[in-house]
């Protein structure tokens, strides 16, 4: 529940902060939201604005919410050999070497995160360190680092900020058109009103986000894949299929928000189309495949 209320509790605060600056700004210069070009840049500040500050914080926001401790001396042979690890495949993907740490969590999880490629943060939690052979968690951080070498929290900051741009802009003309139709419907020449206009825009905004949601979901399984491919080639086939299969028997994950996208293991749900990542067994025989 902390977690879950420290996440919607950034988002909050990033959307009244944009739309207080928002409408400074658009005062300043002149900017009606009534207009269609006046409302698209409405739309994109806010569809590329939540998502970019998330991206910045993101580093900050999973310290915070997973608890994790960064490694800065290690204190015992694991995170030293984890440290170590790290920074040799980092140098072998061309990135920084990134912020290492670890967080107390039963299930067998890790997540890379961070706005650049040579200043992000890969953490492992305590159960996959208690689950898995070395040659399996090497396995894993090779693919957590392949995320940041491949650029994927940016790719998909930039992904999500479009998707939330036309979600909003594209509910908003709608619910004019219905508006105005039903203005002209009305004997009083009056519309739906503000609260019914509000109404219909949070709808249409959740239907349309759940099908903008298949999109970006779309591209996080590619980037999955790609990211086993990476650690394939940075540590061996074998060792991450070994890995994908111990995930195989492992309890569903706990981690909340964007840290779930960028974790080794995805969430469960009723259809693949809403899956961060591809069932285990199409990432295994894709592996088996190259």
């Amino acid at each position: 529940m902390k977690r879950i209320l420290l996440f919607l509790g950034t988002n909050l605060a990033v959307v009244l902060v944009l739309g207080i600056v928002m409408n400074i700004v658009f005062s300043a210069l002149g900017i009606s939201t009534q207009s269609m070009g006046g409302l698209l840049i409405f739309c994109a500040i806010f569809g590329f604005g939540g998502s970019i500050i998330s991206l910045l914080i993101s580093k900050w926001m999973a310290k915070r919410s997973t608890g994790a401790q960064v490694i800065t001396t290690p204190r015992n042979q694991t995170e030293a050999w984890l440290v170590d690890t790290v920074a040799r495949q980092a140098k072998a993907a061309g990135i920084g070497m990134p912020e290492v740490a670890i967080y107390n969590a039963p299930d067998m999880n890790a997540f890379a995160t961070g706005a650049k490629r040579d200043d992000a943060l890969v953490a492992v939690s305590t159960g996959l360190l208690d689950s898995m052979s070395r040659d399996e968690v090497e396995a894993v951080l090779a693919h957590e680092v392949s995320h940041i070498a491949n650029g994927d929290m940016v790719t998909l900051t930039l992904i999500q900020g479009v998707v939330n741009t036309f979600v909003m802009f594209l509910a908003r003309i709608i619910a004019n058109v219905i508006s105005s139709a039903m203005s002209n419907n009305n004997e009083n020449g009056q519309g739906m009103g503000t609260f019914a206009y509000i109404a219909t825009v949070f709808v249409l905004e959740m239907v349309f986000g759940i099908l903008a949601s298949i999109i970006v979901m779309w591209f996080s399984r590619q980037r999955e894949y790609r990211a086993d491919e990476g650690s394939a080639k940075l540590v061996g086939k074998d060792k991450m299929i070994n890995a994908l299969q111990r995930l195989g028997g492992s309890r569903e994950p706990e981690m909340e928000g964007s840290m779930m996208a960028f974790g080794i293991n995805g969430k469960r749900a009723m259809s693949e189309l809403f899956l961060s990542h591809p069932p285990l067994e199409k990432r295994i025989a894709a592996l088996r495949a190259r």
